[in-house]
Parts: C-alpha cells; structure tokens; sequence
C-alpha cells in the first residue's frame, strides 16, 4: 500500500469515526434534554400564558416538560418587525407546540425556525388556473411551510393560548400541518401510529369533512370553524384545534374524528376536565 492510500484511508477512518462521535453525541444530548425538568419559573410562565396545560395529568406533564427542553434547543424564534422574543414567548410557543407530540415519538425533525410577527402579516400567495398565474396579498395569523419555517402572529398565540375552549388556536393549527407534513406530503393524512387503520382515518375525516362543508354551504352553526370548510387539510388542521379545546363537544358530535386524533396524539383531552 503506498503512502498516498494510506493517508486516505486513515482521513477515511478519521471521517467515519467523528461522523460517529457527532451522531452518539446528538443521540445522548436528545436523550438527556427529553429526561430533563423545567425550572419552577419557566412553569410558573408556561401556566399563565397556556392555562389548558393545568389540567394535563402529572405523568404526562413530565413527558410535555422534556420535548419542551427539545424544542427549544432545536428551534430558532426569530422576532420580526422589530418584535423582540421573550422567554415567555418562547415557553408559550413550545409548549402548545409540544403538546401535540408529547406522548408519542413523533418529532419536528425538519423544522428549526418559528419567526414571530408582533400582529397579523401580509403573505403573498400565488394562484394558477390555467396558464393564468394571479398573485395576492392576504392578512395572515400563522403559516406552516414544508420542512419549515412556521410563521405566527404573536397577538393570535396570546389569545389562542389564553382561551382553551373556544376552538381557536393558531399554534395547534399550524403545527398540525407540520405533523401532517411529516409523511412526506401535506395531505390530511399523518403518518398514523400502530393499531391505526387508514381506511378507519379516511372514512371519519371525509364523511366529517363533507357534513361541515355541507352545514357551512347553508350557513349553519358548526362545531370546526368554517376555514375548515376550505380543504381536507385545513380541516384537520381545524380538527386539530377542536380536539384539544372542546374536546367533549368534538367526541359528542364526531367521536370517529375525535377517536382518530386520540389514537394519532395518544390523548384523551375529554377526560382532563
């Protein structure tokens, strides 16, 4: 072997084996963070901005404390529009975000940014019928995109997270997208957790769906919000906000709805009251 090969194949070994050590290393950080406590002041925060966590049981409060520490040391809040990031923003933020996958191992593993407007922004969306393109500007509360970022109006997560049983929460909404995402395509169908059939998901979403398009058509009172009326996914994603905050009402009116996000979430936000 000359001299020249084994040189390579040394720097190959040395590649190799820092690859490792990265990988044993984020794997032990991951593993310590998810085993990891807040501070009694970092709840103390987390409780008066999202008083729904107050009613999570104890077992499952440690489970929501560790993907807290997760995300946070994963994700980057960038403030715009001159908005500074506060701890409680960021504690706020994370745990509504976390709450949807603290019982189970699905993770935000393509997202590591959440920009924080102060208010409602302007997002441009670009339209196609045909070979006509028409572009617009529309008011929004928050955004999910593919693989990141989401975007969030400050003032929208405050009350969202300040009311938990009106339905409305922009956090919820758009990280359900996020977890809709994770299947590789945003489509209304999550990736589903074991003993989850989907034929059973697709039977109760799309006779759900229909029945909330049908009541919106006739200007009738309905349990999801008429955005939900939009698409598939945005139902869910609206299906996703009823679920943890009229849970009751969701399992009363549409139980195969609500019994298909138990299974997906592995919660039952019905028995917390």
């Amino acid at each position: 072997m000359s001299t020249g090969q084994i040189i390579l194949l040394l720097l190959l070994i040395l590649g190799a084996s820092a690859f490792v050590f990265r990988t044993w290393s984020k794997r032990r950080r991951r593993k310590r963070l998810l085993a990891s406590e807040l501070s009694g002041h970092q709840r103390a925060l987390i409780e008066k901005s999202v008083p729904l966590i107050r009613k999570l049981p104890t077992d499952l409060r440690r489970k929501l404390e560790g993907k807290i520490a997760l995300f946070l040391d994963q994700i980057k809040f960038v403030g715009c529009n001159g908005l500074e990031v506060t701890e409680e923003m960021r504690l706020s933020i994370a745990a509504q975000t976390c709450l949807l996958v603290a019982n189970t191992g699905t993770w935000y593993r393509n997202l590591y940014t959440v920009l924080v407007y102060p208010h409602a922004f302007t997002s441009r969306r670009k339209e196609q019928n045909g070979f006509v393109v028409t572009e617009s500007d529309s008011a929004r509360l928050g955004e999910s995109w593919s693989r990141g970022p989401v975007v969030l109006s400050w003032t929208d997560v405050e009350d969202g997270a300040a009311d938990a049983r009106d339905g409305h929460n922009v956090v919820f909404h758009e990280f359900a997208h996020q977890v809709d995402d994770l299947s590789g395509h945003t489509n209304a169908i999550p990736v589903l957790n074991k003993g989850q059939d989907f034929r059973d998901w697709e039977r109760a979403f799309i006779d759900a769906y229909d029945r909330h398009v049908r009541k919106v058509d006739h200007g009738h009172k309905t349990l999801f919000d008429a955005y939900g009326a939009t698409s598939h996914v945005e139902f869910f994603a609206v299906a996703v906000e009823v679920f943890f905050e009229k849970p009751a009402a969701l399992k009363r009116e549409e139980g195969q709805v609500y019994e298909q996000l138990s299974g997906l979430f592995r919660l039952d936000p019905a028995s917390w009251d």
